[in-house]
């Protein structure tokens, strides 16, 4: 893959990523936050579950392999969304994208307790470097909102299903679990909106293009190409670049909503991203390439 290619197709997915804080907070002023969280996922997840059908991609033969893939979507699509949308009700679009993409951090900590992985010291410089970020940006407000603590429950809960994803996704075609994680996560959140909450959605044309836009353009193909991604590339490499979504989350609550910069969030977002990209960045892996080369 050539480098203009890849750094267009970077953009395009972060982009997707981060900006999707700011139209899902705006999707907030048509509906109630888990409806419309669980309206994205499961039409995002029934769209994608009929193109892995048509596309005849390998399907669990297994009961327990489908359970997984529940547990899977449980945690990815009904905890992560479910706690950012419950998130963007008290705290702002670039908030909510710092707190939730502290979640590689967080794997690194969960992975070394409960997996025993081994991490470089690097890397645990970045996690360090990023909880840092986080008490600048959220420490700095007076009042802590619900919508913080939401924030944060949607970055522990994406590191556990990345930890499960790595236990488990040998297990399954790639295309395949995201279509069924998203559907029955989707199902779960719809079910969490008629008990947890007085659901509503005011159907116009503006509702309809921000559902349609974040289950097509923010879940279908931002997936598809981060996949796509991944697949062509070096994952290491690829992974690196995940610290431009809170970039780009932070820039369209500022461009959409019209939220404010404040100091405590610049500084603090510039720690997390330097954090994200010490984690993800493979540097000793590129060293020993160059090694066995020469």
């Amino acid at each position: 893959m050539n480098s203009f290619k890849f750094t267009l197709l970077i953009l395009l997915t972060t982009f997707l990523m981060g900006s999707s804080f700011a139209v899902g907070k705006i999707g907030l002023s048509y509906s109630s936050p888990l409806l419309l969280a669980g309206l994205r996922f499961t039409l995002a997840g029934f769209i994608m579950a009929v193109i892995v059908i048509v596309l005849r991609r390998p399907h669990p033969l297994f009961k327990g392999n489908w359970i997984k893939m529940l547990i899977i979507g449980t945690f990815q699509t009904a905890g992560v969304m479910g706690c950012i949308f419950l998130s963007l009700r008290t705290i702002t679009a670039s908030e909510s994208s710092i707190l939730t993409f502290t979640n590689p951090l967080l794997v690194v900590v969960f992975g070394t307790i409960f997996l025993k992985t081994r991490y470089k010291f690097y890397q645990w410089i970045g996690v360090l470097l990023g909880l840092v970020g986080v008490s600048i940006a959220v420490g700095a407000q007076i009042e802590l909102k619900i919508g913080v603590l939401f924030g944060i429950l949607s970055a522990v809960f994406w590191a556990i299903s990345t930890l499960l994803v790595k236990k488990w996704g040998s297990l399954f075609n790639t295309w395949v679990l995201s279509a069924y994680q998203m559907f029955f996560g989707g199902l779960l959140l719809l079910l969490g909106s008629f008990i947890l909450e007085k659901p509503v959605f005011i159907l116009n044309g503006y509702s309809l293009f921000i559902l349609l836009w974040l289950s097509i353009m923010s879940s279908i193909v931002q997936f598809a190409v981060w996949y796509y991604l991944l697949q062509k590339g070096d994952p290491g490499k690829t992974s690196a670049y995940l610290f431009l979504a809170p970039f780009f989350g932070v820039l369209s609550g500022w461009l959409l909503l019209g939220e404010s910069l404040y100091p405590s969030n610049i500084v603090g977002g510039l720690f997390i991203i330097v954090g994200i990209y010490l984690v993800n960045r493979t540097f000793q892996e590129k060293y020993n390439l160059v090694k066995r080369t020469l």
